[in-house]
């Protein structure tokens, strides 16, 4: 067994842990990061899904807002965005012939689009309510970098009490019901605090609340941009910022425990190994890394029974730190990590297509081309966003699935072969909503799956001139190019418990007034109940989505405490 000392280990190869990577071993720290796949990236990945077919799809995350320009800047990163003209469209599912088209680019065409569904009075409150989370966006996104303010703080940043209260302290529901009439409109509106999470837009929790804040500020715009190349080429570029700082990145290193002293036990190639950290970056769930621990302390309870004689021997000549720690520390306690745990639970199923070309719309006025350019939202007004979350949340599968697509091929074809570009093939990234990982304890899970994906076509259907499945291309074995991912899924494949994409309930960006802010770690954000093992990932206070931060964060706070 080999036995390695390192300045940093960082446990897991997401985005998270190659920009902490890349970040400490440019500040001189030795970096060993190990990653149990056999490449980097966790959820920011690209690859093709489909047997023959040369595309190569974002198989988990898709759209990039929350990554920080500094950071880009920093290490160099040549990442490449496209912002996309259309926000948003939304069929009228009581009139799939008319549908809400947001448009950046033309202000008047979007008036005229809220007047066509009947809405014509919330276009004024649209604008309104979006230069005013443009307004919090502004203040809140560049803290993001920095240690974390405190609520009171970030209030006066903000500046406006009305809207503080509006978004921060009052359920979302009561806000977006207070400002628009329309239910489609409301809906549209309160997709955003939805997004990964799991509840109702007036829970008094506040769940809704934090996705939204999270959904409306990123690049202090709120915009989500397409990344060229797909979320592969963002990973790569990290992979690379992190490789050429002087990081050594270990693949199928399969992490079998951590301790608090900073001993991480891994196996590669069969083979048992030991890294020793000054410090561990956990770029892994909460929940995943309290396994660790937990381990980690049964590992060295077995070893001390086993050697009892030696332990002492090694008490009695005053051995090392590096000795001593087997017989002098505290079993680890339960809990290790600021964040509970157990809440880790996604609530969605993802669908990749690829697709002939885009299929009609029943909206003549609008082309296939503007309504997949944006967000294409499907049943999601109000009231069957409230239904969906009361089915799922009784043990049932929604009759109706509220879904939102994006269409990768249309803002940035290079992820086709010339061949496919030129044949007109599209890919299509269906995310349905309020389908929570509970709900795949009710059955078999392959026939869940089918249930699920057959659910999402129906309602990708409701709104189309079309069935899906007649623009739905056939793979090299003749089988339809449509993958369904449920929260099972992702969670056996990229390690995020129950399948939550923000590895737990998300964190306000600040601190309560009264929350201690006594080490680097507390203060931004990444800090576990063993002050050397440390949060880099999506678990992290600000953590959640593509971004970088939680990884920047954590780098930061080893810096200052160096």
């Amino acid at each position: 067994m080999t036995h390695a000392e390192h300045d940093v280990v960082i446990v897991g190869g997401g985005h998270n842990g190659l920009v902490a990577a890349a970040y400490l071993a440019s500040a001189g720290r030795s970096v060993l990061l190990l990653e149990r796949d056999d490449h980097v990236g966790g959820a920011a990945v690209s690859a093709p899904a489909f047997v023959g077919v040369d595309a190569r799809l974002s198989r988990y995350s898709y759209l990039v807002s929350l990554l920080p320009q500094r950071i880009s800047d920093e290490l160099g990163l040549d990442i490449r965005l496209v912002r996309r003209r259309f926000s948003s469209y939304t069929p009228d599912p009581a009139d799939t012939s008319r549908g809400l088209l947001v448009d950046n680019a033309d202000p008047e065409a979007t008036r005229e689009s809220f007047a066509a569904i009947g809405a014509e009075a919330d276009a004024a409150s649209w604008t309104d309510f979006y230069a005013t989370t443009a307004r919090m966006a502004r203040a809140i996104f560049p803290t993001l970098t920095e240690p974390l303010p405190t609520r009171e703080e970030a209030r006066r940043m903000v500046g406006d009490d009305e809207a503080w209260t509006a978004f921060v302290e009052r359920p979302l529901g009561q806000t977006i019901k207070a400002r628009f009439d329309d239910d489609l409109v409301r809906g549209v509106v309160a997709t955003d605090g939805l997004i990964g999470t799991f509840a109702a837009l007036d829970d008094p929790t506040l769940d809704a609340n934090r996705c939204f804040l999270y959904h409306v500020i990123g690049g202090g715009t709120g915009d989500w941009d397409v990344p060229i190349g797909g979320m592969g080429a963002v990973s790569g570029e990290l992979e690379r910022a992190a490789r050429k700082a002087g990081a050594r990145i270990v693949t199928g290193a399969d992490v079998l425990s951590v301790t608090p002293d900073g001993e991480v036990r891994y196996v590669r190639d069969g083979v048992e190994q030991i890294a020793h950290g000054a410090w561990v970056l956990a770029n892994v769930a909460p929940v995943v890394l309290e396994r660790m621990l937990d381990a980690g302390a049964d590992d060295l309870d077995t070893r001390a029974r086993s050697a009892p004689a030696l332990l002492d021997q090694r008490d009695r000549t005053g051995a090392g730190d590096h000795d001593r720690r087997w017989s002098s520390r505290p079993r680890v306690q339960r809990a290790a990590v600021w964040r509970p745990a157990d809440a880790a639970e996604g609530a969605q199923v993802k669908v990749n297509l690829m697709l002939t070309r885009l299929p009609r719309l029943r909206d003549t006025s609008v082309s296939p081309e503007a309504a997949f350019g944006g967000t294409f939202h499907i049943n999601e007004r109000y009231g069957q966003l409230e239904r969906a979350y009361e089915q799922a949340a009784g043990g049932e599968i929604p009759d109706v699935i509220p879904c939102e697509v994006y269409c990768h091929s249309l803002s940035d074809p290079s992820i086709l072969s010339p061949e496919l570009a030129a044949s007109g093939a599209q890919t299509l990234t269906v995310f349905a909503l309020h389908v929570p990982d509970r709900l795949m304890d009710t059955g078999d899970e392959d026939d869940l799956r089918a249930r699920l994906q057959a659910a999402v076509l129906a309602s990708l259907d409701s709104v189309l001139a079309e069935p899906i499945a007649d623009v739905v291309m056939l793979d090299a074995n003749g089988e339809p190019c449509i993958e369904t991912k449920t929260t099972r899924d992702i969670e056996r494949a990229i390690g995020m418990p129950g399948g939550s994409i923000f590895h737990g309930p998300l964190s306000w960006p600040f601190l309560e007034d009264d929350e201690p802010s006594d080490t680097p770690a507390d203060r931004w954000g990444v800090a576990t109940a063993h002050p050397r093992i440390l949060i880099c990932g999506s678990g992290a206070r600000r953590g959640g989505a593509v971004s970088g931060i939680g990884g920047h964060n954590a780098a930061m706070a080893v810096l200052e405490s160096d």
